[in-house]
């Protein structure tokens, strides 16, 4: 018995890896809508956050239909569909780059909007059914190759991690590309990430396609068939409907974060676009800590006390960013095409927003963790509501945009501390299970 468990474990490592390269592309493709969107903003001052609203708009359209994609042909064949339409998305998107700027579809404002804008925006919308069917697939499968519990757990927090490392790679591999932004900027000088993106979406694609993924036994149409008819539905709990609100709050609080920041810096005289994305990456950095961190303590310190203390921290870091005088700047980390690697004078304001990597590395597992529990046979319902409200990373930090637009990039971040008091809330009062009454075997 022992044996055959040692060699079921040791056969799990290569799926366990292939999830783990998966967590790591959905980061490396979301995280590249908010440096290119430093390009377009340019030619459309609106669009920068639009590519981003594309990305994520996706989730609201294809969450819960991925879920039934995977209970119906398997964890495996919706990774290979989810991988093929990356790198469909990922094509598009640098089409995009070779049709002429001349060619207007309409106009906004008075401006006219090209077609190779159109097309940079269905390529990102494209991308964002890839790493929604990804995200359906690779939280799932991890639990399950850990055997759910603990070492599910500690999977899921290390796919995280791993997913943190791209998303601190990518805004820096855009901006080293970009450069300062001018004028002349545009979506071919992005290009070979373009072709990298490509060539990593057809190699997973193979690497998934050869190796041996576990099924598991019951699938979600079954868990569905089980609940229908009922009287209930995971809508039925309170601590789960509130969790839905944090959690799309929570995503646009992680994307609005260093995006705004990346935007922030790049129109900073002192900075630019290489700059920029080199600071935003260390907010994914911190975030990767955060988790291998949260992954470590996780077994001592509840999951609540976790939360509360990560929002409260981060509440105090977003409000002391918002009020210290611009002109007041700080050694960090950054990179130029000219130069390379060197410390860079930014905004104190910067350092502040960089830290509260930190504080939301925790929070999407934490909140998810609280919103599902005692939820019994409507968890997995439950995990398909939550799919579709990630859209709020592209809805909140659009919205965002537009606030910065009006009063400024900090004054903007009055809208992420009111977001972060939400999510307090719910982490003191909103997450307790008040429909314990509720049969859930």
């Amino acid at each position: 018995m022992d044996n055959t468990k040692t060699q079921n474990t040791k056969l799990a490592i290569v799926p366990v890896i292939a999830m783990f390269f998966m967590f790591a592309m959905i980061s490396f493709v979301t995280n590249m809508a908010a440096p290119f969107g430093n390009i377009w903003k340019n030619s459309y001052e609106w669009s920068g956050m639009l590519g981003n609203m594309m990305n994520f708009l996706a989730y609201l359209i294809m969450g819960i239909p991925a879920g039934k994609l995977m209970s119906r042909i398997g964890y495996k064949k919706t990774a290979l569909i989810a991988l093929g339409v990356g790198f469909v998305g990922m094509l598009v998107q640098y089409l995009s780059s070779l049709v002429g700027a001349e060619t207007a579809t309409f106009t906004v404002s008075g401006q006219p909007v090209m077609l190779n804008f159109i097309i940079y925006l269905l390529g990102a919308f494209i991308c964002g059914f890839c790493v929604c069917m990804l995200n359906t697939v690779v939280n799932p499968m991890l639990n399950l190759l850990g055997g759910g519990g603990n070492r599910g757990n500690q999977l899921i927090q290390t796919g995280g991690t791993l997913n943190s490392l791209t998303g601190t790679l990518t805004p820096l591999l855009v901006g080293a590309l970009i450069g300062t932004v001018t004028e002349r900027t545009a979506m071919s000088d992005v290009a070979p990430l373009l072709f990298i993106a490509m060539g990593v979406f057809a190699l997973a694609f193979l690497i998934i396609f050869f190796v041996n993924i576990p099924e598991p036994g019951k699938t979600g149409a079954a868990a569905t068939s089980n609940t229908s008819g009922k009287k209930y539905s995971a809508w039925s709990f309170r601590h789960l409907v509130l969790g839905v609100v944090a959690i799309f709050f929570y995503v646009g609080i992680e994307v609005g974060i260093p995006a705004e920041l990346n935007f922030y810096l790049t129109d900073d005289p002192l900075c630019g676009a290489a700059i920029g994305g080199a600071v935003a990456a260390i907010y994914w950095l911190l975030m990767m800590v955060g988790r291998a961190a949260s992954a470590a303590i996780s077994g001592k310190v509840s999951t609540r006390a976790q939360l509360s203390t990560v929002a409260i921290a981060a509440i105090a870091l977003v409000i002391v960013a918002i009020l210290m005088p611009s002109d007041i700047r700080v050694s960090m980390p950054g990179y130029s095409v000219g130069d390379g690697f060197q410390m860079f004078q930014v905004p104190i304001s910067a350092l502040f927003l960089v830290l509260c990597g930190l504080c939301t590395s925790l929070m999407w597992g934490t909140i998810f963790n609280l919103s599902v529990e005692g939820l019994g046979r409507y968890t997995e319902q439950a995990s398909g509501i939550f799919m579709m409200m990630v859209v709020g990373g592209g809805v909140m930090p659009l919205i965002q945009n537009a606030i910065a637009g009006a009063v400024g990039y900090m004054g903007s971040y009055w809208l992420v501390v009111a977001m972060l008091a939400y999510i307090l809330f719910y982490a003191l009062a909103g997450s307790k299970n008040v429909n314990r009454d509720i049969p859930v075997e």
